[in-house]
């Protein structure tokens, strides 16, 4: 999706050789049009797979999982990250180590709303060490639904995440990949290559 590494490129800020800040457009204030060109992608990738329902954790993956099932027509939903007081019912959970917090959480899904009789994709913002993702996985297969695959916005490929999400045999799709990157410069994967693009915004970290 080279709209998406274009405006990595023009607004995201490199904080150190594995933290991205793209707070700008993405995850604090969000290029509403780009989320919703992001879920027609994911939707085309995905095309003609049966998927009955999305599936992210809260909360910065929600409006990438909300224009996906906008685009696929079907329903979304979210793991939450603590278990409301309303939420009385039977649940699924699974634990998700936050490398950016510090800390785990127990996050679930009812199981009022994920069953055998679904087919699901998983979308998330950014994929890195796979932490969230490996437990949202976890949800769909305790609840007996099938996985159809799984869709990033942005995936860390020198980090783990990938890896350990294919050994477990799922599919894996990122809108824009990242090979390397340092204060200034993104080196991107397509496909085989890497294309290295510089003029980013350089951030020192406080």
């Amino acid at each position: 999706m080279k709209v998406l590494e274009e405006r990595i490129r023009q607004e995201g800020s490199i904080l150190s050789d594995t933290v991205l800040k793209v707070d700008s457009f993405l995850n604090h204030q969000v290029d509403t049009q780009l989320a919703l060109e992001i879920g027609e992608q994911f939707a085309q990738i995905f095309a003609n797979r049966g998927i009955t329902k999305v599936i992210t954790i809260e909360a910065s993956g929600i409006q990438f999982a909300m224009a996906t099932g906008i685009a696929l027509k079907v329903p979304f939903i979210y793991a939450k990250k603590k278990k409301a007081v309303t939420l009385n019912e039977q649940v699924y959970t699974a634990p998700v180590y936050s490398f950016t917090k510090q800390e785990t959480y127990q996050v679930c899904v009812s199981a009022k709303y994920l069953g055998p009789h679904d087919k699901v994709l998983i979308v998330d913002d950014f994929l890195a060490t796979g932490a969230a993702l490996v437990g949202l996985v976890d949800i769909v297969s305790v609840s007996g639904a099938e996985l159809v695959g799984v869709g990033c916005v942005i995936e860390k490929s020198f980090q783990e995440g990938r890896s350990l999400l294919e050994k477990k045999g799922v599919e894996v799709h990122s809108l824009a990949r990242i090979a390397a990157m340092s204060p200034g410069e993104v080196t991107f994967v397509r496909g085989e290559q890497t294309v290295s693009q510089q003029s980013l915004v350089i951030e020192n970290a406080k």
